[in-house]
């Protein structure tokens, strides 16, 4: 048997060092095997998936070093690795499954599902489909169906009794068929949910072995079911730890930067952070800290698999970047190394309009230009960022709305960035004078400085989000009842000029 794993991006925002880690663990696991590393993108959801999201995974995990045998951009036998295209494939999958009476149409509407959503809360039980299409004979099937009623394939499950799931790190893992809902497989768009579009791809994609994140543990009862329905052999599952902030709740971008391209704009080696994301819950036998790419491919054991809730600890990553810098590189590499940072004739291109006509000396450059070669952090004070003409409360809505607005962006570009910031004053009711002095602080670390907008789209995306959420952090963050209730608003205020 040839060992086969694989790593499926949604490419629905940055590309994620959740992913990185992910797609780390099955690359070694399947190098050390001698098998083969495989990469798919799983852009079913129409509404959020954007070709630059995927752009930018492909090209966020190249620079880490990571390669795969068969994907969107290499090909390979068993395409489309892109599931939008292979939407003929799964509607096949899900009337097998009908014809074998393992699924069902459901033509529940939202309302009744909401319905039954709350009435299951308020008895404090199960919370799940309530099975109401489950028994429609095919001749009230067809009639709904005549009617034009919308409707989606749900899988059916058993409701009683344990699934046993064999786990390589965990061992017999059981959870009762009650507690597993009736998963849409196929929604009304004709796409398939990522529950279908997972089984069917792993098993014709000849999967092995499946090392993902433990947060899928609750849904792999209903992968071992349909595997059990198509009569498919299921690939052997490793559920991996999260990734953890230092508080060990999950990482995410509110409380640590996430994105790959972050750190890349940090100035972290591509070696170093691969390194620092397989120490994460991993070690190498001899207990060494600073290893390759294809040390750890040839040492990789899942044995040495750590289940403890690995902590993304940005210290230390600076410090075994430090590591690097200090002891991997010579002069020449470390000179190297700087040029393609920042130090590039592309990257100082794009920052000579912005100040060409500001200088009367070259000496004048190191001022003008030092936060395009700063990370998140700019040293500011509550005190920079206070405004005259908005309260505190009103600065920290404004920064946190127009970070919200600039995270949905896909299109980074001065003009986009403009417009969505100019958009959110208006929302906020605001004058956009008294808006932007607050993202002129957190961008530049001074209300004199290079266009703002500009300034955002050469020092990119991730980088102008983290120094925006510095700067709310500086200004005492938002509070989780302050961002429900601003979140809400700012959705009302959106969907306002459509009602």
């Amino acid at each position: 048997m040839t060992v086969r794993t694989r790593v499926a991006p949604s490419p629905t925002g940055d590309p994620h060092v959740g992913t990185a880690y992910i797609a780390l663990f099955n690359y070694c696991f399947a190098k050390h095997h001698g098998g083969e590393f495989i990469l798919r993108i799983e852009d079913t959801d129409q509404v959020r998936s954007t070709r630059e999201s995927e752009e930018a995974i492909l090209a966020s995990l190249r620079w880490l070093g990571l390669s795969w045998a068969e994907g969107p951009d290499v090909g390979g036998p068993h395409g489309p690795y892109r599931q939008s295209e292979r939407s003929a494939i799964y509607a096949a999958h899900a009337e097998e499954l009908i014809a074998k009476g393992h699924a069902f149409k459901c033509f529940c509407t939202e309302e009744h599902l909401r319905g039954v959503r709350k009435a299951q809360e308020e008895a404090g039980g199960y919370q799940g489909y309530d099975g109401r299409c489950i028994g429609l004979s095919a001749s009230e099937v067809a009639a709904k169906e005549a009617a034009g009623e919308a409707w989606v394939v749900r899988m059916k499950v058993p409701r009683e009794g344990v699934c046993q799931l064999q786990d390589r790190l965990r061992g017999v893992i059981e959870i009762a068929w009650d507690q597993v809902d009736m998963q849409v497989l196929l929604k009304s768009d004709g796409l398939p949910t990522y529950h279908l579009a997972n089984v069917v791809d792993d098993h014709l994609m000849g999967i092995t072995h499946v090392l993902r994140g433990e947060e899928w543990i609750s849904s792999a009862p209903k992968h071992q079911l349909l595997y059990s329905y198509f009569g498919w052999e299921m690939p052997e599952l490793c559920h991996l730890p999260l990734l953890r902030n230092p508080d060990k709740s999950k990482l995410s971008k509110r409380k640590n930067p996430t994105s790959i391209l972050y750190y890349e704009r940090m100035g972290v080696l591509p070696q170093a952070l691969l390194n620092y994301l397989g120490m994460m819950a991993w070690s190498m036998p001899d207990g060494e800290e600073v290893f390759s790419l294809e040390s750890m491919a040839e040492r990789f054991e899942l044995d040495r698999v750590s289940l403890g809730g690995p902590v993304f600890d940005l210290d230390k990553l600076r410090w075994l970047n430090g590591r690097y810098l200090r002891e991997q590189l010579d002069a020449d590499a470390f000179a190297a190394a700087v040029s393609a940072w920042a130090l590039n004739p592309a990257y100082l291109r794009s920052i000579i309009p912005l100040v060409q006509q500001r200088v009367t000396a070259l000496s004048d450059l190191g001022e003008l230009t030092a936060h395009f070669f700063k990370g998140a952090d700019l040293k500011l004070t509550p005190e920079a960022l206070a405004s005259k003409k908005l309260t505190s409360e009103q600065v920290v809505q404004a920064l946190a709305w127009g970070l919200w607005q600039l995270e949905a962006l896909r299109t980074w570009e001065a003009s986009s960035i403009s417009e969505v910031l100019r958009q959110t004053a208006e929302l906020l009711g605001h004058k956009t004078r008294d808006f932007m002095p607050p993202f002129f602080i957190a961008i530049s670390g001074s209300a004199v400085s290079t266009p703002l907008f500009e300034t955002m789209e050469v020092i990119g995306p991730d980088l102008s989000r983290a120094r925006v959420r510095a700067a709310l952090e500086v200004l005492g963050g938002v509070s989780k009842k302050q961002e429900k209730r601003w979140r809400e608003e700012l959705e009302r205020a959106l969907r306002a000029p459509a009602e």
